[in-house]
């Protein structure tokens, strides 16, 4: 019998024969990657739709403050903006999650009248509003929500604003959202003359100059005319703007903690386990196992809970997502598809972590010498 099959009959022989013990463990682990499967799923979900945002309106650079948790610039940066070569429309905007009724509340935008942002809506119902009216706009999704209508009116923080339409837009997060005049939500945040972004389309970069090169150049030339404000690319805006960065932060914390469980309870099973059999790792020894090989068998029954319980946790992972899927809360924002790289690192994550719950016990297992491990009660 070659020794590959000697290891693969060793460390299938131990998780058999505890059955109750593995099927505990593997649960703790499924649980663990369920939850890093759904929580990192929903918030990458999340950052494609506001990659969205940025797609369908033709945003090349997003232009914010330098300091990450400052949300708001001076909006005479505008005009410096204009003057630019490189640049051909701005955008400048307010975004905030607001409370539109005791029960909902949703993301707001605050846009100019002529902003080229409108052109990735299409409205369903009603007219653009206008600048300096207490007007607004609904996505449809909100709008179903709430049960309102053109010429209907709703109350935000004690301001009544007449709903001027209703719109689809091609994201979740514009369709399950309210737009005002930027004037109008600078009043209601207390953000006069301040916006929270200003979006920038380029003009179309010259013959014979890569985009990528152009982009920099751009940013380059903005960063140059507004000191202390970054120029950053819309992709990597839509990864790194705030309510991203706080889902990501929640999802990989709330992960970690449910993996550091996962993490503990395969290291007692495979503490116990080679406590238990400790005169049978006598005897291996005794036989002529190396240390190695002792090291590598108790490595690879703790690789093998990992794996299981990753397989396991897709499920419940995918669960979990498929049920975000239907809540009308979520249904718009989440898919209950998995991509093959979450997969990947579901699974990757999961064998690690059985690795790493392993190493203790395995390197105890192998430090054990045949004489003492035989005299074992």
């Amino acid at each position: 019998m070659t020794s590959e099959l000697t290891f693969t009959r060793f460390a299938w022989k131990n998780l058999w024969r505890r059955r109750l013990r593995t099927l505990l463990t593997l649960c703790g682990v499924g649980m663990a990657i369920g939850a890093f499967v759904g929580l990192v799923g929903f918030s990458r979900a999340f950052e494609h739709e506001w990659m969205r945002i940025y797609s369908s309106s033709g945003t090349d650079i997003a232009v914010i403050e330098g300091t990450f948790l400052s949300t708001s610039l001076d909006e005479s940066a505008v005009t410096k903006l204009k003057a630019l070569s490189t640049v051909s429309q701005t955008a400048p905007m307010i975004y905030n999650v607001m409370d539109l009724t005791p029960d909902v509340n949703a993301l707001a935008y605050g846009w100019e009248a002529d902003s080229y942002e409108f052109e990735s809506l299409r409205i369903l119902s009603g007219r653009r509003f206008r600048d300096g009216q207490r007007e607004l706009m609904l996505g449809d999704l909100l709008a179903e929500n709430l049960k309102k209508k053109p010429g209907d009116t709703l109350e935000i923080q004690g301001s009544t604003f007449a709903i001027a339409a209703v719109y689809h837009g091609s994201s979740a997060l514009e369709a399950d959202a309210v737009i005002l005049p930027l004037d109008q939500l600078q009043q209601l945040s207390s953000l006069q003359g301040k916006v929270s972004t200003i979006h920038v389309r380029l003009k179309p970069a010259p013959r014979g100059e890569a985009q990528d090169h152009y982009l920099k150049r751009a940013q380059a030339q903005i960063e140059g005319a507004l000191p202390g404000l970054r120029a950053v690319p819309a992709a990597e805006r839509a990864s790194n703007n705030q309510l991203v960065r706080m889902a990501q932060a929640s999802a990989w914390g709330t992960s970690l903690i449910a993996l550091l469980i996962g993490i503990l309870g395969i290291a007692n099973t495979m503490a116990m386990s080679v406590f238990e059999r400790t005169r049978e790792i006598g005897v291996l020894r005794a036989l002529g196992w190396k240390r190695w090989q002792v090291l590598i068998l108790i490595q690879l029954e703790a690789a093998v809970l990992g794996l299981g319980g990753g397989f396991l946790g897709i499920g419940v992972g995918w669960c979990a997502l498929h049920l975000l899927a239907i809540l009308p809360q979520t249904a718009s924002i989440v898919s209950a598809s998995l991509p093959w790289p979450l997969l990947a690192e579901a699974l990757g994550i999961a064998v690690l972590a059985g690795l790493i719950a392993g190493a203790i016990p395995a390197w105890r297992g192998a430090q054990l010498s045949p004489v003492e491990a035989l005299r074992h009660d």
